[in-house]
């Protein structure tokens, strides 16, 4: 099996230029500054499998970035993101397409806000469903947090675009500890050919 090539593309200048420090030397791993709507735009049919780890999916409109997606992808390729299944405070997800902003802090260490997604399963089933997309499966995962953490639970996804021969088998991989996380979002392909295939999150 050859190596996948994996390209992780963030609009954040931070979030990228964190990336290259820690995984630059990593083979076949390429790092793109841009948006990533915009970038899979202009890549149509060059990509197996696009994922978002808690990335773009969840501070992009998903109006915007799933009919990107589903361009990139070849026929039968895979998404496959996480997101908060409700918000960190413990409020319920949003029952429809509809951002909150939430506190952040920009690299000087300065208070601001960012537009964050929320959404149940229902509205990600039926987001996907309209831009291209057959759910392949979903399920969400709760974690009880460490002590005086609040709870929180993760909604796991995985779709295959429409009209396609079928997924590529996906690899197993964890995340490590000094793993980046990012606004913007970073990919990984896994199927084992040697084109371009995975583009993640920004």
């Amino acid at each position: 099996m050859k190596a996948a090539r994996v390209i992780a593309i963030d609009s954040s200048t931070a979030q990228h230029g964190r990336g290259r420090d820690l995984y630059e030397d990593v083979p076949g791993l390429d790092f793109i500054h841009e948006d990533a709507a915009a970038y899979l735009q202009d890549h149509p049919s060059s990509l197996d499998v696009v994922y978002s780890i808690f990335g773009a999916l969840d501070f992009s409109d998903p109006q915007t970035l799933l009919p990107s997606a589903a361009v990139a992808l070849r026929p039968g390729g895979t998404l496959v993101f996480s997101t908060l299944a409700h918000y960190r405070t413990g409020a319920p997800c949003e029952t429809e397409c509809r951002p909150a902003d939430i506190p952040t802090r920009i690299p000087d260490g300065s208070p601001s806000t960012m537009q964050r997604w929320v959404l149940g399963a229902s509205v990600w089933t039926e987001l996907l469903s309209e831009h291209g997309f057959d759910v392949i499966d979903s399920d969400t995962v709760h974690d009880p947090g460490l002590d005086g953490e609040a709870p929180v639970a993760t909604t796991l996804s995985r779709a295959r675009t429409k009209g396609g021969p079928g997924a590529p088998h996906l690899l197993s991989y964890q995340v490590p500890a000094s793993g980046v996380r990012s606004a913007g979002g970073h990919g990984l392909a896994a199927d084992g050919k040697p084109h371009e295939r995975a583009l993640g999150d920004q």
